[in-house]
Order: structure tokens, then sequence, then C-alpha cells
């Protein structure tokens, strides 16, 4: 299996598109100016103590208060509390951390009104981004992730990964990071360090130690809480991080700026695989030039068709997804409905298996699969389902098919599921189901040209439409964009766009910059 990692940098937000032998797998969108993501470290102020819950909720700077129950403070909390107020309190000098006091562990069984007050200082991390109405779930247990090594302040234990199986690795591992790891730092070694090394243990040792002095660092210096004191690494990064291994073919960026954060990352972790960072400088958007957007329409709709006719339903609740498996117009095999329903269910359990990476659904998912009577094909999907859910990153955990032939999967859910919309609305009539005649689109593509080149001062920009319209623009000898170009300049580039609607258009600038053409809209009649 080969897998390509495709960036879409866009001056909104950023795309990542993971494919695995050329099929789309996985799926992130993040904003640009997206504040919040797992990992962040912040120093909040305690709002409200709820004894109730035995929780509190702290102010990290979210438009809600974000949650932090007391069995997440960690076993370690009184020292890092400890430390942190010593820390705020003078801003001259910093306090080693080898000379910091080593507090008594937490009480399993304690409350939180005992170790926390309303408006106390906490340095606090992000485990879960805001999701639909709860703000963002917070831990005590500070911990630096690395790609080989996880580091945590405070504790000196030292834990290698079980999924690393030789016990003479897992010694050595051990016995180097106790000889390089100083005082007060706890690690664990991840599965990926099985066979590294010391200097590659060493160096990002030293990295992660660094992240934490510049933590500590900004919370000295800090004068107004709630602040940032360690962000996670971007989203194109900690992908890499987590998901990068040798069967990487190839990772395309249509950005030079990430491109190089990218490059750079690549060559620490895995300089023999530097080149495969390629900086994409086509014309036509990215995710068109690798078959990604088409992928995303038919892949992430509320009706996903997958095998002959067969095909998934797909809803989500504030509670749960629910996914119905159904056969279509698939005709009844000549082994009979059993056997039929059989076959499509295999099908259903392998769309769905992708379906789950793609949208990143989280929480309670009930699949309704075509009923079986056969109990030995009832486990046989349980089995397969399990098998193929193997890859999956996120923790769950399968139930059986229950006698009502429902199948129950929880998924770890840390950030909201992806919610795509694949259905156009109309850009001229915008859902009121009257437009302008289309003959006549083409004249007011002309007249936005004509703003850009005679109102805006530009000579170099690039049009984007639906690929039939560009076919449309581009047909003949004395094509429209030849008339244009002869007219306007030949500045012009006219680029097909699978992403735009029927009558969408986008106006860019020779950098990749969007036109804002309100102005024009409210000139031109």
């Amino acid at each position: 299996m080969t897998s390509e990692l495709i960036i879409d940098v866009q001056p909104k937000e950023v795309t990542i598109a993971l494919l695995e032998d050329q099929r789309l797998v996985e799926f992130q969108k993040e904003g640009q100016d997206s504040k919040f993501s797992v990992g962040n470290i912040y120093a909040g102020k305690v709002k409200k103590i709820m004894p109730a819950l035995n929780a509190c909720f702290v102010d990290v700077g979210h438009e809600r208060e974000a949650f932090l129950h007391y069995q997440d403070l960690g076993t370690q909390f009184l020292s890092l509390e400890k430390y942190v107020r010593q820390v705020a309190s003078d801003k001259k000098k910093l306090a080693p951390m080898h000379k910091a006091g080593k507090q008594p562990d937490l009480e399993k069984g304690g409350s939180i009104q005992n170790v926390l007050e309303v408006g106390q200082e906490v340095m606090v991390q992000i485990t879960k981004e805001p999701i639909n109405t709860k703000g963002p779930r917070l831990t005590g247990e500070i911990s630096f992730a690395g790609r080989f090594l996880v580091l945590i302040p405070f504790t000196d234990k030292v834990s290698v990964s079980s999924k690393i199986k030789s016990k003479e690795e897992r010694t050595r591992l051990k016995q180097l990071i106790q000889s390089i790891k100083p005082r007060q730092f706890g690690v664990i070694v991840r599965t990926v360090a099985e066979g590294k090394r010391a200097a590659e243990l060493n160096n990002e040792l030293s990295v992660l130690i660094e992240n934490w002095n510049d933590a500590i660092n900004k919370i000295q210096q800090s004068t107004d809480l709630p602040v940032l004191v360690h962000e996670e690494t971007g989203r194109t990064v900690s992908m890499l991080r987590d998901l990068f291994n040798p069967s990487y073919e190839s990772i395309h960026v249509n950005n030079a700026e990430v491109y190089k954060e990218v490059k750079k990352y690549v060559s620490l972790i895995a300089p023999e695989r530097e080149n495969i960072v390629k900086l994409y400088k086509g014309e036509v958007p990215i995710f068109d030039n690798f078959s990604v957007t088409k992928q995303i329409k038919s892949g992430l709709g509320k009706a996903v068709s997958y095998k002959r006719g067969a095909y998934l339903v797909i809803e989500h609740t504030e509670a749960l997804h629910v996914v119905d498996v159904n056969s279509g117009n698939r005709s009844r095999g000549v082994d009979g409905q059993e056997a039929n329903a059989f076959e499509v269910n295999m099908g259903a359990a392998e769309e769905l298996a992708r379906q789950l990476r793609l949208r990143d659904m989280g929480g309670i998912i009930v699949v309704d699969f075509i009923d079986m009577d056969s109990a030995e094909h009832r486990q046989k999907l349980y089995e397969h389902m399990t098998e193929l859910m193997k890859n999956d990153r996120a923790r769950h955990n399968i139930l059986p098919l229950s006698k009502f032939g429902l199948m129950q999967i929880t998924r770890q859910r840390v950030r909201p599921a992806m919610d795509v919309h694949v259905e156009e609305t109309c850009p001229t009539c915008f859902g009121k189901g009257t437009i302008k005649s289309s003959i006549l689109f083409t004249d007011t593509l002309e007249n936005k040209i004509d703003y850009v080149v005679n109102n805006l001062g530009m000579k170099k920009f690039k049009l984007y439409v639906h690929p039939y319209v560009s076919a449309y623009i581009n047909k003949g000898l004395f094509s429209l964009k030849f008339r244009w170009k002869m007219k306007y300049g030949f500045g012009l580039k006219v680029i097909a766009d699978q992403s735009l609607g029927f009558l969408q258009y986008k106006f860019k600038d020779n950098k990749g910059n969007e036109i804002n053409m309100t102005e024009e809209i409210e000139t031109v009649g």
C-alpha cells in the first residue's frame, strides 16, 4: 500500500487529504485563524468550582469556559501547581526545575474544592476541542509529544510502549532514556523509537525540554490571563508526526511557506525521505489535480454508494451517528437473499471503516445492517469489521450484531466530526428557484474582467470557473478566452475548478489571493 499526503493551503483554511492507493481515507480541514487545538497548553484562571461534578470551569480564552475534572488533574498536580505559583510570583528570576520541591501525589478520591479555588492560576492542556455547545476539555497532566518520545514534567518514571515486544530493546531504551533525561521529568517511549540511535532520541528530548522551558518563561512574563504558553504543531506537521511511515510515496504542498515547514520536519525525522516533499506549482487546483475533489463530493454526502448500487445513509444527531445499509437496485444473487445480504453487508463494513476515518466520526455509532438469518454470517461480519478497524488510530470498541441486526461502535472523539456539505446552492438564485438566463453568464464574466482590468488596474489575474464553463470559454480557434485576451490583455488565465458550482466563479491575483468583488457588485448593474 502506498500513501500520498495532499496539502491545500488557502488564505482562510488549510485542508489535508491522505490517499492510500489513490483512495481518500482521511480528510482534515482547519481554519487559518483557529486558536484551539488538542495539545495546546494555557495558563488559565479558575472561574467556577462545581462540587457536585467534582470539577471546575477554567477560562482559557474560549467563548465557553473549559471543563476540568478532578480525575484529570493528574497525580503530580500539586507539584506543578506549586512550581507555577513560584514562577508567576517572581518576574526576575526563574526557579530551576531540578530544585522544584516535590509535593505528595494527589489523592484519587479527593475533592476539587480542596485543591483549587476561584481566581487561581492553573497550567492546563487541551485534550478535546470544543464540540457543539461544549467548551474544551482539559487536563492538568502536562505532556509534550514528539515523534519518538513524550515528555511529562514532575515525574521520574520512564515507560516504554507495550507494542515494542523485544525485552532486550525495551531494556535498552529504558536504560538509555534514564541516563540522558534530567531530574523531575518522566518520559514515555513511543513505538516508532524502536531501533533508534541514542543521538536521535537525545536530540528530540532536548527539543521537548526546550518547549517546556519556553512555556514556563511565558508564564513568568505573562501579566494578563489567560495566555497560550505552548502551541501544538500545526495540523500538517501534527498529522505527519502521527502518521508518517516509509510507505509515503509523496507529500504535495501548494504553498511555499508550508512546503519549507514540512520539508524541515521530514528532514529531521527521516532525512533519507526528504525528497518526497514536493512543491505543487500547477495552475489547476491541487485537489482537482489529484482527484481529491471528486472523491470528497462522492464520499462525504448523506448517501454514499459503494458496490453495484448498494449504499450507506449516514445521519448525525447530538447523541450519536446512525448508519443505514441499503442494497439499492441490486438484483438478487443466484444464491438467494441470505447470500446477497451477506455480500452487501461485507462491502458496507469496508466502506464504513473508511468513512469513520474520513469523517473522523466519534462517540456512539449505530449501524443497521441488512438482516441475516445465519449466525455464521453475523459472526463473520463482526470479525471482518474488527479486522478492518485495526488500522484506525482512534481508540474504539465494536460489539457483535444484536438480535435486531444492529452493530454498536464507540470511537474516540477529540474534535468535531467532519461536516462537509457536498450539495451546491445555486450561486445565482441562492435557492429561490429562478435564475438569469445562463446564456448571459459569459457577459457577466466579461463585465467582471473589465472591472478587474480597468477599475482595479490588474494586468495579471486568474479566473476560476466550473469545468463545463471553462470548456465553453476555451472552445474554437477564436474562443471567448482569445477575444477577452485581445481586448483586456494576455495576463488573463481561465482555469477549471471542480469545487465550483455551474455558475460560480472566483478571481485571484497573480499571488493566489482571492480578489474581493464587493465594490464591483455595488457599482456594476
